[in-house]
């Protein structure tokens, strides 16, 4: 060196370092203690909540203590105590071994984890603040904690500071070129976008269009099998989402499964709303599944059919079964299957932070030529899992820039479709915040003034253990409204997965249990466990409505009756953008 000194002397030594963090830890110790007792002690200054009282006294000691504790455990990780287990250590985020193994980057976890419960107590611990009021927050801040995770920066991230050094932060450039994309096409990419395509390897089982409104298509698929059962099925899917959620690739395929177990299988596929749709209502989409209905029955010469609505389209459900059974036409539907459906909205989750006044206001802003863009939609719900469906693929896509990997579920995720914008904003509004659906008479459909309890149709009910949209405690209360006769069923996983789940696969589980419960809990405390999927189960339920069967001929083969084929599924409204 040019002044002849060893910079080796310069560098204080692991005693020295131990020595200070020691002094430096004390001192703040000290200073805290007598900052935050000194006012309590005295009476001077009356203890003020979530600042100065003991409690938060408390909290703050322990915070700090802890952190001098891994401040310490990483100077000198010899000297320190092997840590307990904690509920943060299957956290996916930090599975790479190095977050261990590392001292500093066992620090940076650590003290994020320390940090990030710390703030969620004190959440907790305000007071005068209503349960609400208090999720909110508790949302907001976990939202916040999610997006400030070291995982999700290149500095602080050990894989990712390992890819850049390895390509030289080509990495990084690859990144920057891809969420410039996204931001540019306003949604994020989280799988392989030439993976799958709509009839090529998505929505394949073989059918017909037979007939087509201005709001839905109804699609007929062709039978696989020489009997099938004399009462056709109808399902309803979400218009939230495109309907192949429920026939992806063949082995995912619940639609496929359905028609080699000789079920005559109906599909309605909703169209995307344009400007043209403004003025579409609930009414209309509640018209629509009884004019499915109407046509199936009239086409096939049946009295009745099943049914299925999945998510929102079962909450419509329920709204047609009441509307039927006030004009003495509930004979029409032989059974009404939900998959993870709400009625009442009480305790609907996290979705309820997004109908306060404030944020129905902003989606009032968001449609000005009558349609609300799917996009929003996309990433209201990827919010709610946003360690999932949203820093993850940052970390994968933005900082490793690694290829996307295929995945059908996700191209459907990412397959959004717009909502009609007066009826999504009275259905956040009427169901979602003032649960009008649960108020006998409060609604009104169609000239109809609604009672779930007039509902007396066999019901199957499906919820998801795990589901973060419709959680299984809001769908239980299907079975405090419906009058007649209900199968529920608690199946693993969530929104999708749970209901996603072909017996091949030998995925998840589900409880079932026969005897009469309360609540969600008095059900769960009694029910059976049965490995794999339910799909079986319902199939035994079905048959049990009605086991006749009749020779898979005539009209039962999609366009060789009344209606003619319009085109081959999976349709036109499904591709539509």
């Amino acid at each position: 060196m040019a002044d002849g000194k060893d910079p080796s002397a310069t560098i204080p030594s692991l005693a020295d370092m131990q020595h200070w963090t020691w002094l430096l830890g004390r001192l703040q110790q000290q200073m805290m203690e007598q900052g935050f007792e000194m006012p309590a002690m005295t009476g001077a200054v009356p203890p003020i909540p979530g600042l100065t009282d003991p409690a938060t006294i408390e909290r703050t000691r322990d915070f700090w203590t802890q952190s001098l504790a891994l401040w310490q455990r990483m100077i000198d990780p010899s000297s320190a105590a092997a840590p307990e287990p904690s509920k943060h250590d299957a956290d996916k985020r930090f599975r790479d071994p190095r977050w261990r193994e590392n001292p500093v980057f066992d620090w940076i976890r650590q003290s994020y984890f320390l940090v990030a419960d710390y703030m969620l107590g004190n959440i907790d611990a305000v007071e005068g603040l209503d349960a609400k009021q208090k999720q909110q927050m508790t949302f907001a801040m976990k939202g916040f904690i999610d997006a400030m995770s070291p995982s999700n920066f290149p500095t602080t991230n050990p894989a990712v500071l390992e890819k850049t050094i390895e390509t030289g932060g080509e990495n990084l450039l690859t990144g920057l070129k891809r969420m410039l994309a996204d931001m540019a096409k306003g949604q994020m990419t989280q799988t392989d976008p030439n993976a799958f395509e709509v009839g090529r390897n998505l929505a394949t089982t073989p059918g017909k269009v037979v007939h087509r409104t201005d709001l839905y298509e109804l699609i007929q698929y062709t039978p696989t099998t020489d009997q099938v059962l004399a009462v056709p099925l109808v399902i309803f899917p979400p218009w939230i989402n495109r309907f192949y959620i429920l026939d992806l690739t063949a082995e995912k395929s619940f639609i496929r499964w359905c028609v080699d177990q000789g079920i005559t299988v109906f599909m309605v596929s909703w169209r995307s709303a344009d400007a043209s749709m403004a003025g579409v209502l609930w009414d209309d989409y509640i018209a629509a599944q009884i004019d499915a209905i109407d046509t199936i029955r009239d086409l096939l010469e049946v009295e009745a059919v099943h049914t299925i609505g999945y998510c929102v389209a079962g909450t419509t459900l329920a709204a047609t079964l009441a509307v039927l059974a006030a004009r003495k036409e509930a004979g029409k539907v032989r059974s009404a299957t939900f998959f993870t459906a709400q009625v009442d909205f009480e305790r609907a989750g996290e979705l309820l932070h997004f109908v306060d006044d404030e944020v129905l206001d902003l989606l009032k802003t968001l449609t000005p030529e009558g349609y609300l863009d799917g996009r929003y939609m996309a990433a209201t719900f990827n919010l709610l899992r946003g360690r999932d469906l949203i820093w993850n693929y940052v970390t994968n896509n933005y900082l490793l820039g690694q290829d996307y990997a295929p995945f059908d579920l996700l191209h459907w995720n990412g397959d959004t479709t717009n909502l009609p914008a007066a009826w999504h904003l009275s259905y956040l509004t009427d169901l979602y915040r003032d649960n009008l659906l649960a108020k006998t008479g409060a609604l009104s459909v169609l000239g109809t003034p609604i009672d779930l309890k007039s509902v007396k149709t066999p019901s199957y009910v499906q919820a998801g253990r795990d589901d973060h949209i419709a959680p299984a405690e809001s769908v239980w209360k299907i079975t405090e409204h419906f009058s007649g006769p209900i199968r529920f069923v608690l199946a693993g996983s969530g929104h999708i997965a749970g209901v996603v789940n072909p017996p091949a696969l030998g995925k998840y589980q589900y409880w079932t249990n026969p005897a009469p419960a309360g609540t969600l809990a008095d059900f769960v405390a009694g029910a059976t466990e049965t490995k794999g999927s339910w799909w079986p189960d319902w199939l035994n339920w079905l048959g049990g409505q009605d086991a006749a069967t009749v020779p898979a001929k005539g009209a039962r083969q999609p366009g060789q009756g009344k209606l003619k084929a319009i085109e081959d599924a999976p349709g036109r409204y499904v591709k539509a953008r």
